[in-house]
């Protein structure tokens, strides 16, 4: 008798809960804006500010060609990562230096970017 009571109450609790789940609060989450967007804008703001600030200075005047703005600078992400952290050359000069968080910084966007163009 007792083993139908069982039965009986975990068949009704079954069809109770599959026709009223429980919803966590963080199922039911959905961001205004996706994570990977916000990442993506604000590492993508730090770097172009340092790509800016210490890279454009010097293109303007000797490299025209590769100066930097918020929509080529992706195009350029391999070119600045072998330039800045594999060989490097760049920033060229004694009086632009980047601080290990603008290297940080950098790093961090190149790669981000280089994850979000392979699909990684």
């Amino acid at each position: 008798m007792i083993t139908l009571v069982k039965i009986i109450l975990g068949i009704t609790l079954s069809f109770w809960s599959v026709q009223n789940p429980k919803r966590d609060l963080v199922q039911n989450y959905v961001p205004s804006e996706p994570m990977y967007m916000i990442l993506k804008d604000s590492t993508q703001q730090r770097a172009f500010g340092i790509l800016a600030d210490k890279c454009n200075v010097c293109h303007a005047q000797r490299n025209r060609g590769r100066v930097f703005t918020e929509d080529n600078m992706n195009s350029w992400t391999n070119d600045i990562y072998q330039q800045v952290f594999i060989e490097k050359r760049m920033p060229k000069g004694k009086k632009t230096k980047l601080t290990s968080q603008e290297y940080q910084d950098l790093l961090t966007w190149v790669s981000y970017t280089k994850t979000q163009n392979n699909g990684i």
